[in-house]
């Protein structure tokens, strides 16, 4: 039988409290996670006033968006590796340090060039504290004996989706106070609240873990096969096509390596025996593009479709938060996977239809309300793949498997920067907020139909790891 590690509390040298989960860590866990949607959702209402500033068309602020998202969809799981082999909290305090110094430059950033790169290392700082978070709750699991983490879980998801829905509301109110720069400035005080928090409380392990070398050219195949293929959705036209096959090779390289390696960066041999997780991310796909879709295309026509400043668009879009909070909170101490995700699915089919009637004389009553409607599955769809996935994953590497998680979501999100860019090309009108929703509606009707047939969900079980059994 495997022996339970024995942790001590950072700079304390105190143990950490036998038989219940440590809640000293639930502080900086959730700090930590919610630096990446927060930053994903404020950014909404911020591309025009940041492009005013810098003279840039749509197409170029459109970066702000993409060079987060890519810059996290590879950080993501190759920090989660890391994560598994090393522990939390080295890598925790490293990437929430590189936060601050982002936050600073993009404060700071003289060009739009220089502001991209700002939230390309966003991107990669913000990618340790959720994989960081998910090991800490399986290892929390695996010292206590006990395997309730739905409480954590749920805590975990109703601070990411409540952040990620309010984020556009808090932008505009920063922006309308300071200008579209704090939007950057208000990551320096998050990320020393992280660190002063990851300090006192994160633990150091004192059992030894996998060290046996890093999958370098794993990680290198791996991340040249989603930079292609994001690259290629960022910009999807003819002058492009030669990144598919370039991703396809990577692809296949990192398919070779990772099958003959004796520690490879991704399992495949694991992952591929385990299809409810594959079935995980790709739910994880589909929704959160319509999500996203939504997000930014909403956002963007209510500034100038509709005629609102950022602070009003931000306003309209507060109920979303509202509703994902709600639903989230009364919700998550039951798992019920499929009753959440079909409810999810379908709602959004119904939002979809909602944003099929709005112009540009709406009243505001019409659009709080699909804000209303499209809060719900954004409180239930994230929420219910976080407990697949703690289920699903081998408990040894739930940190990478989290990545991947967030890797597939932002896959949609970039999906949907393509969708927006594609259906907004003369300006976020009317007609192409319809276009947008019809592609939204298909997306979210797939979704449905994914989860219907999929019984594994209802009969989810705890999975233990080998000292356990």
């Amino acid at each position: 039988m495997t022996p339970k590690p024995i942790r001590t509390v950072a700079g304390t040298g105190r143990a950490a409290p036998a038989g219940r989960f440590d809640r000293r860590l639930i502080a900086p866990m959730i700090l930590g996670s919610i630096l990446n949607p927060i930053n994903s959702s404020m950014i909404a209402v911020a591309l025009v006033p940041i492009g005013v500033a810098f003279g840039a068309p749509p197409s170029e602020t459109a970066w702000l968006v993409s060079g987060l998202y890519l810059a996290t969809a590879v950080g993501q799981p190759v920090i989660g590796r890391l994560v598994d082999m090393y522990g939390p909290r080295r890598l925790y305090l490293i990437g929430t340090a590189l936060v601050g110094a982002a936050g600073l430059m993009g404060a700071l950033a003289p060009s739009l060039g220089v502001l991209i790169a700002a939230r390309v290392l966003l991107g990669l700082g913000t990618s340790a504290a959720y994989p960081a978070a998910m090991q800490l709750t399986r290892s929390e699991t695996e010292r206590t004996g006990q395997d309730s983490p739905a409480g954590v879980l749920t805590a975990l998801s109703v601070a990411n989706q409540t952040v990620a829905a309010v984020g556009p509301a808090l932008g505009g109110f920063l922006i309308g106070v300071g200008g579209w720069r704090a939007i950057f400035t208000v990551n320096v005080p998050l990320s020393v609240a992280c660190l002063v928090l990851g300090a006192m409380w994160l633990p150091r392990t004192t059992t030894a873990r996998e060290r046996r070398g890093v999958d370098l050219p794993g990680m290198l195949l791996f991340s040249a096969t989603l930079l292609s293929l994001m690259y290629f959705l960022m910009s999807p036209r003819l002058a492009h096509w030669w990144l598919l096959p370039l991703a396809a090779v990577a692809a296949a390289g990192f398919a070779l390596r990772e099958l003959r390696t004796a520690v490879p960066f991704i399992d495949l041999r694991v992952l591929g025996g385990t299809a409810p997780l594959l079935v995980t991310y790709l739910r994880q796909l589909l929704g959160y593009t319509t999500l996203y879709c939504f997000m930014f295309g909403f956002a963007q026509w209510l500034e100038e479709g509709r005629g609102l400043n950022a602070a009003g668009a931000g306003l309209v879009l507060l109920p979303l938060s509202l509703s994902a909070l709600t639903v989230s909170g009364l919700t998550g101490r039951r798992e019920a996977v499929r009753g959440k995700l079909l409810v999810g699915g379908v709602l959004q089919v119904v939002g979809c239809g909602l944003l099929l009637l709005l112009h540009s004389d709406s009243p505001v009553w019409l659009l709080l309300a699909v804000g209303v409607v499209m809060g719900i599955p954004q409180g239930l769809i994230g929420l219910a793949n976080q407990n697949a996935l703690y289920r699903q994953a081998v408990p040894e590497r739930i940190a990478s498997a989290a990545g991947l998680l967030r890797t597939f979501s932002y896959l949609g999100a970039l999906g949907a920067s393509a969708a927006g860019a594609a259906f907004f090309a003369h300006g976020a009108d009317t007609v192409g907020l319809h276009e947008l929703a019809l592609f939204m509606a298909a997306g979210s009707v797939l979704l449905v139909l994914v989860i219907l047939p999929d019984r594994s969900l209802s009969t989810l079980t705890p999975t233990l790891s080998p000292g356990k059994a």
